[in-house]
């Protein structure tokens, strides 16, 4: 099985800003999915971890844009989230804590332009997950 490449949406309003602080562009922004695991690239900020870690996968959004881009770290769930654009995320649940930098990491959100491919890769390589925007 291949590795499957998404660039991260970077909404018009937001790439002025998002290439400023991040340093990312349509080029530097992406996430991919294979049998070794997940990378994703924003900018400057890479995220990685193997696929064994992965245990659930969940589309959720729209976002507010304010909270949505960027790269982000929740401070109440120390989830992290790659995103250029507040249509929407798939988030990534760990099964232990990833290291990125100084910080273990529960959950990672990818804001893909195509959250439904992502969602179907991560589906056909075992990881089973929910669409929260159909209820």
């Amino acid at each position: 099985m291949s590795t499957n490449r998404f660039p991260i949406r970077i909404g018009a309003r937001s790439r002025g800003i998002v290439r400023l602080l991040f340093g990312a562009t349509p080029e530097t922004a992406w996430a991919e999915v294979g049998p070794a695991g997940l990378q994703a690239q924003f900018g400057r900020f890479a995220f990685r971890t193997p696929l064994e870690r992965v245990v659930s996968w969940r589309i959720e959004g729209p976002f507010r844009w304010i909270t949505a881009i960027g790269v982000r770290m929740s401070l109440r769930h120390r989830d992290v989230s790659f995103a250029g654009s507040p249509h929407g995320g798939v988030r990534l649940d760990f099964s232990i804590p990833v290291r990125w930098g100084r910080l273990q990491v529960p959950a990672f959100y990818a804001g893909v332009d195509d959250l439904d491919g992502f969602a179907a890769a991560l589906s056909a390589l075992g990881v089973p997950g929910v669409d929260a925007r159909r209820g």
